[in-house]
């Protein structure tokens, strides 16, 4: 190690003792190295490498003390700071910096001793091997000796001279006395029994513990928390003084004359317990007057009330909302006031769209009914009845142009004037009336209905016992229900489980739907018997829409709830939203996009994204849109009607405020 590099340019190192390679290792004068391994090596060799080392021994690098001066300290402790200790002086030792591969490989590429450096990480510097040092570390990372003049394998040398050298190991039996108990070691054992027996050996006994405890000790101590068992409640801590016990208060926490003199008159549990007092200093503060009675009750509390461990749950409120798609995702939907209808001087209560969606009926409270183009929002046509129009529908059919309105109690079915010419004649034939004879039940009741033809308008009044309250056609366009304000209605169900409110057709099925305050029942048409009773929980049910596929429906409710039906799961409501604040005035399903929204006398329209999957194992997805405002309140009433567009993604509203407003994307 304390050689120059001329005295070993000329030794020759076995190529065993390079690591990186098996050929010849040398160094030149600038720099190259070489080892050549020549076994054990002659005498001449050994002497001159004794003598080495006696020349070497006085600069052996063992000998040097170490340079780091932070002392016997971890040097893990510094691992992530910017220095590595501190001197005697107490300054931080600033690490060296230590540099990249970049920089390591092309130091290696242009220093051929460069791979002989290795870090010192102790005192933080960069050592350099020397070629006696390589060539011992190359032969034990091959296993070998550290020397080349060591023999792993000599012979083997027998000191001793023994009568059977021949065979080293003895074949004799093992002895009795390696089986046998021994004797000698029974009778120390029955020594050491008679002594414990007599008392002549004593044993330290346990300390006994106290079977006192803290009563009102401190929960960190664990030993008197496991008394007999149970398991251990700490007790409640009082609650510690603020400002206002403070003996120099602010100015606010101090109450005025008036304020202590109305302290009088409350109650004594309402009564502050403590009324804060300035004083000028510590010195002149007075004994707390209720300090004995407090702390009497304090120890009663704690001695005699019952205390129970209550476990909170710590989750993230974040974690219990669903995770629904984001709104971008699924537009279109409407959003945009785009055009408003006015022409109404009453409220406007009912809406309907035609089945091709060029035209709009509405029905309002001042008596009229008005048929609008939805393109130009211009009025082609209007109606005088004379009554509150309640509700209207449009014949489903597109070929026949029929408009259902029901006007204060009864039924009027009047030709809309739409369409062809061939249109408008078939509708007028279907409204012609001759003399008829009056339906009588079967059991010679009085009939149901009365068809009379309208006086002045080209349509017919249907005159009902009772007033009429809802009405709807069948998806084909022949048949049509209507639902009477008391509990009565036609043959198939003339007993109902409480007034009927609401009813609708299957979209494509021959299944009935009749909502009564509490439930929905759903009635096989082509039987005449009852298929479902679906179970809502909602105060009362204001409104009915069934899905285009007929496995869901919609209820809304005068407390402001929506409830989705899936008929297929169960008879309870698979959801129940709590949207509106009033109201809810009516509800509707898109035809063809998965869409639905409902109305409220809050003046607002809730528009909903309603995916049904056709996989019976996938819930439906029901995700909120948009809120819709726009509508002004008038007699406390918002909107009262909603309907889609049959063919686009638009929403139509009739509101009290007499305006009926169409939105969009």
């Amino acid at each position: 190690m304390g050689h120059s590099d001329g005295e070993h340019d000329r030794d020759d190192l076995s190529a065993d003792d390079s690591p990186w390679s098996d050929g010849v290792w040398s160094e030149d004068d600038e720099g190259s190295l070489s080892f050549e391994d020549s076994g054990e090596g002659s005498d001449a060799e050994s002497d001159e490498g004794e003598e080495e080392a006696a020349e070497e021994s006085d600069s052996s690098e063992d000998e040097v003390a170490p340079r780091n001066t932070v002392g016997d300290v971890p040097l893990e402790w510094y691992k992530n700071e910017e220095h590595i200790g501190y001197d005697i002086s107490g300054r931080k030792i600033k690490k060296r910096d230590r540099e990249g591969r970049i920089e390591a490989y092309l130091k290696n590429a242009d220093d051929a001793k460069n791979w002989r450096k290795i870090y010192d990480e102790y005192n933080d510097e960069e050592v350099q091997i020397t070629k006696e040092e390589a060539k011992i570390i190359s032969r034990l990372l091959k296993g070998k000796t550290p020397h080349t003049n060591v023999d792993p394998y000599p012979d083997y040398v027998d000191w001793f001279e023994y009568e059977d050298k021949g065979h080293p190991l003895s074949s004799a039996p093992e002895p009795k006395r390696r089986f046998v108990p021994s004797k000698w070691e029974q009778k120390k054992v029955v020594k050491l029994v008679r002594a414990i027996r007599n008392g002549w050996i004593k044993f330290d006994k346990p300390k006994e513990e106290p079977n006192f405890y803290l009563l009102w000790g401190d929960e960190t101590d664990t030993a008197d928390n496991k008394r007999q068992g149970l398991s251990y409640i700490p007790a409640p801590k009082p609650k510690l003084p603020g400002h206002e016990e403070s003996y120099n208060p602010s100015i606010e926490y101090i109450p005025t004359q008036e304020e202590i003199d109305s302290y009088q008159l409350m109650y004594e549990e309402d009564r502050p317990k403590f009324i804060p007092r300035r004083f000028e200093c510590l010195r002149s503060v007075p004994a707390y007057e209720k300090a004995l009675r407090e702390g009497f009750d304090r120890c009663l509390d704690l001695y005699l009330c019952p205390r129970t461990r209550k476990k909170r749950i710590n989750i993230d409120p974040e974690s219990l909302k669903p995770k629904l798609p984001s709104k971008k995702d699924l537009r279109p939907y409407p959003k945009t006031c785009y055009l408003e209808f006015k022409g109404h001087s009453g409220p406007v209560k009912s809406l309907s769209v035609e089945i091709t969606g060029q035209w709009i009926a509405s029905g309002s409270s001042d008596g009229t009914i008005r048929v609008w183009e939805v393109e130009t929002g211009r009025c082609l046509k209007v109606w005088n009845v004379g009554g509150d129009v309640r509700r209207i529908a449009w014949n489903p059919s597109p070929d026949r142009p029929i408009l259902a309105a029901i006007v204060d109690h009864d039924l009027l079915l009047l030709n809309a004037e739409v369409g062809s010419e061939e249109m408008q004649m078939r509708a007028k034939e279907l409204l012609r009336i001759d003399e008829l004879a009056p339906e009588n039940d079967a059991d010679d009741k009085k009939p149901a209905v009365k068809w009379v033809k309208h006086e002045t308008l080209d349509g017919i009044t249907l005159i009902h016992h009772k007033a009429v309250s809802n009405v709807d056609w069948h998806f084909k366009g022949d048949y049509f229900t209507t639902v009477l304000s008391k509990k009565h209605s036609h043959h198939p169900f003339r007993k109902l489980p409480g007034l009927a409110v609401a009813a609708a057709f299957h979209p494509s099925q021959k299944m009935f739907f009749v909502a009564t305050k509490k439930f929905v029942q759903v009635y096989d048409l082509e039987k005449s018997m009852l298929v479902k009773k679906l179970e809502s929980g909602l105060r009362e049910i204001s409104s009915i829409s069934i899905h285009p596929g007929g496995d869901n429906v919609i209820v809304g409710s005068k407390d402001g709830k929506l409830c989705w039906f899936d008929t297929d799961l169960s008879t309870r409501p698979y959801k129940t939203l709590k949207t509106h604040s009033k109201d809810i005035t009516s509800v509707t399903f898109h035809r063809k996009y998965p869409l639905f929204a409902s109305s409220s006398e809050d003046c607002t329209a809730y528009v909903f994204h309603g995916m049904v999957y056709s996989d019976l194992n996938q819930n439906p997805l029901i995700v909120p849109l948009e809120i819709l405002r726009g509508h002004s309140s008038s007699d406390g009433r918002g909107v009262l009607d909603c309907k889609f567009h049959p063919k686009q993604l638009w929403l139509f509203t009739a509101g009290a405020d007499s305006i009926i407003r169409l939105y969009c994307d």
